[in-house]
C-alpha cells in the first residue's frame, strides 16, 4: 500500500468500515475528480478495479455519505454528485450551461453560514447553498457565438445600402 492508500484505509478505519478494493477505488477516483456523478465514478473505478459492479458503487458511496467521509450535492436538474471535501460547510457554484461545478467558501465564516429569518424550531447546524451562473469557458463561447452572428453594419465599411445604390 501506498502512502495515499495508507491514509485513505486509516480514514476508513476511524469511520467505522472496513478497508476494501472497492472501497479504495471510489476514494481514488473521488480524490481525482471532485464533483463527480455515480457514473463516472464507476467509470474511473473499473479502471482500478475492472469487476466492480455499480450496485457496489452506489453501495460505498452510501456508505461514504452515511459516515462523513464524502458529500452528496444535488443541483437542481442534475444527478447527484460526490465529492470529499466534507465537515467545512462550503458552497457550490455550477454553471447553468455546461453543469461545470466549483467550490466556493462560504461567505461569512462559521458555520452555518446563513441563519433563516425562522427557525422553525430546528436547530439549524448546516446551510447548504448554491450559486447558478455561468462558467468563464461558457460565457467566452456564448461571446464567440454572439460575435459570430453579429450582422456586419455596412456602412461601416463606406458602402451605402438602399434603392439608390
Amino acid at each position: 500500500m501506498d502512502a495515499v492508500e495508507t491514509t485513505w484505509a486509516h480514514q476508513l478505519r476511524e469511520a467505522g468500515l472496513r478497508v476494501t478494493r472497492p472501497r479504495l477505488s471510489v476514494l481514488s477516483v473521488l480524490a481525482d475528480r471532485p464533483h463527480a456523478d455515480a457514473g463516472t465514478i464507476l467509470t474511473g473505478a473499473r479502471e482500478l478495479h475492472p469487476s466492480l459492479s455499480p450496485q457496489a458503487v452506489y453501495g460505498v458511496l452510501e456508505a461514504f455519505v452515511a459516515a462523513g467521509i464524502a458529500r452528496r450535492i444535488e443541483p437542481a436538474g442534475a444527478p447527484a454528485l460526490f465529492e470529499l471535501r466534507v465537515g467545512d460547510n462550503h458552497h457550490h457554484l455550477v454553471c447553468r450551461s455546461c453543469g461545470a461545478v466549483a467550490d466556493v467558501d462560504c461567505v461569512v465564516g462559521a458555520a452555518p453560514c446563513l441563519a433563516p429569518s425562522d427557525a422553525a424550531g430546528f436547530v439549524v447546524d448546516e446551510a447548504e447553498v448554491v450559486f447558478w451562473g455561468l462558467c468563464r469557458a461558457c460565457q467566452d463561447r456564448d461571446r464567440q457565438v454572439a460575435d459570430a452572428a453579429e450582422p456586419v453594419q455596412l456602412e461601416e465599411h463606406g458602402i451605402r445600402g438602399g434603392a439608390g445604390a
